[in-house]
């Protein structure tokens, strides 16, 4: 059903300025009257048209904005996002065959999220509005893609603030084994039903790429919150003659070390099934020292609240790895909290080369791959932080 709705005087500013949410406190009428999902034309106060999305009365972000136009939200509409987002993707990537598809609000499809790994399709729909038009969505997917199978990644928790149940499965095609893909020349198994997130972080592609500048052949290199062993296999490949790659999860530990053996590298690289905090401590107290560690932890804040305990966790690890490192060594530290901006980010290092009474320059600051597009105008779809340091 089309509804329309107007926005509070000034509420307009900010949506007029390429922002696509509308919150629940910059409209005029009560949400309660209106139907989640359902489609509205927002306009100014002044009955101005600003643009057509889908409503969610229960959830904070009221409105998700999908088109400028008075356009139909149909099968056709779903077409030429994606095929667009695909056109992108394919101009970043032209050798590639694996990378995120479509990236939400970056690509004018708020809630969206569809990665490729071959042949294979993972969707993951975090808001409403996109879950009651799924089928139209996979009908888009279908005609773009024509694909082996599709992947329903929707165990994630944010779709509980949107109402929404958290589950996973096949809706198309068979999946016997894992996915084997490619990145830099390295080939990675990928568990695309089960892994973490979608099954590989292609967010980091561009920055596991920089570890030829940094690792020297023959060094020594840590890698903590490994994973599937993406960097560990990148260090060994630009030779690194000793990788440790340690993980609390014991099914991302046995991945890795699949993944150093389909690459030739499994005598140079160890992995180990270790609390990464406890490890860091005791390597410390060993006298352990590295060329370079690798800092690439999961998200420890999901909530602007938790934002300084959040903190603690990230300059405990970092502390004890600039404690790790050889005079002249390199850390490649990262956070994906989208709750910690850069300048947080970097006032916690500071704090924790002060603490370690040790020098540290930043190489380079970096942030997501091109294909986790940052919408200019949404300072939320920018989360990926990685700072280059180098010690001395």
């Amino acid at each position: 059903m089309q509804q329309d709705i107007k926005l509070k005087k000034g509420a307009d500013k900010r949506i007029r300025s390429g922002h696509l949410w509308i919150f629940s406190n910059e409209i005029t009428d009560k949400l309660k009257k209106y139907k989640g999902g359902d489609i509205a034309d927002l306009y100014s106060y002044k009955g101005e048209f600003l643009g057509r999305g889908y409503i969610n009365p229960l959830s904070l972000i009221a409105i998700r904005i999908l088109t400028y136009k008075k356009e139909d939200i149909d099968t056709n509409f779903f077409y030429n996002r994606i095929n667009r987002a695909l056109s992108y993707r394919k101009e970043m990537y032209p050798d590639a065959n694996s990378y995120r598809v479509v990236f939400g609000e970056s690509d004018f499809l708020p809630g969206l999220i569809v990665d490729k790994y071959e042949d294979y399709l993972i969707v993951q729909i975090l808001s409403l509005g996109m879950e009651i038009r799924k089928d139209t969505i996979l009908n888009a997917l279908e005609d773009v893609f024509h694909p082996a199978g599709i992947i329903e990644r929707n165990d994630v928790a944010v779709r509980e603030l949107e109402g929404l149940k958290i589950h996973k499965g096949i809706l198309k095609g068979d999946l016997k084994d894992n996915i084997i893909i490619r990145e830099n020349g390295v080939k990675f198994e990928v568990d695309i039903l089960n892994g973490q997130k979608t099954g590989f972080f292609f967010d980091q592609r561009e920055n596991r790429q920089v570890i030829k500048k940094y690792v020297k052949k023959g060094g020594r290199v840590l890698d903590c919150f490994c994973y599937s062993g993406a960097w560990s296999i990148h260090s060994a490949r630009n030779g690194a003659d000793e990788v440790i790659g340690l993980d609390s999860s014991d099914d991302a530990i046995k991945l890795a070390k699949r993944n150093a053996e389909i690459n030739g590298f499994s005598e140079r690289c160890r992995f180990k099934n270790v609390d990464v905090f406890d490890e860091l401590r005791r390597l410390v107290s060993v006298g352990e020292k590295f060329d370079a560690i690798i800092l690439d932890p999961p998200a420890f804040v999901k909530s602007a609240g938790k934002v300084k305990e959040a903190l603690k966790g990230y300059k405990e690890i970092n502390l004890q790895a600039m404690k790790l490192l050889k005079n002249g060594g390199i850390l490649i530290t990262c956070s994906c909290s989208y709750h910690i901006d850069k300048e947080t980010f970097r006032d916690m290092l500071i704090q924790a080369a002060s603490d370690s009474e040790r020098d540290f320059r930043i190489i380079e600051f970096r942030g997501q791959a091109p294909d986790h597009p940052v919408l200019l105008s949404m300072r939320e779809t920018e989360y990926l932080k990685c700072a280059v340091l180098k010690m001395g």
